[in-house]
């Protein structure tokens, strides 16, 4: 018989069900494997859309809602500005998972957040893109991140917030190490 007693909830979160899946992973590694897919597919000029449907967990295909992302460049870049870039989707994308750290941890150290954002920033210089300079990286110089955090803790316990969000981040990882990456063009 499930139990009627209310879960305890923090910043939207379920502490029970967060501390479950803790030690579910815990327990069983193979259960915390996931694969994410995304297809984008070339819908005009500079224009994109990618289609989000799918991820793999512990090996079994989970279909889920669909969801769209467009992407464009703006007029400056030879785009509509339709969509956002696709640099700054990246940046939408740390932003995204900073915000779930934030929210999950905070949670698990029994900390209210009473508002959260992130203002992040990236250079780009496109004599990378354009191939004018090999001196010249293609992608971001360096990215920064400013954090506004309003919540029912100390600086010290925000601090220690921070690190373990910051630690733990799969996009701070994948943008602070080299991932490796492997292509395949095949021609139809």
């Amino acid at each position: 018989m499930a139990s009627t007693e209310p879960t305890e909830s923090k910043n939207g979160v379920d502490v029970q069900q967060l501390t479950e899946t803790i030690e579910a992973v815990s327990e069983n590694p193979g259960a915390g494997q996931f694969r994410f897919y995304a297809e984008t597919e070339w819908t005009d000029a500079l224009k994109c859309v990618t289609s989000i449907d799918e991820f793999d967990q512990a090996g079994e295909r989970i279909r889920t809602r669909e969801f769209h992302i467009e992407g464009d460049e703006p007029e400056q870049i030879l785009g509509e500005r339709t969509a956002p870039n696709a640099v700054e989707l990246l940046l939408a994308a740390l932003g995204s998972c900073l915000s779930v750290g934030y929210a999950a941890n905070a949670a698990a150290m029994g900390i209210e957040l009473d508002d959260l954002r992130f203002e992040m920033e990236g250079d780009v210089d496109l004599r990378g893109f354009l191939g004018i300079s090999d001196d010249v990286r293609a992608g971001y110089d360096g990215v920064t991140c400013t954090t506004y955090i309003r919540a029912d803790a100390s600086e010290e316990e925000l601090a220690d917030l921070r690190d373990r969000v910051e630690a733990t981040s799969p996009l701070v990882d994948n943008l602070s190490n080299e991932v490796p990456l492997s292509t395949e063009l095949v021609v139809e």
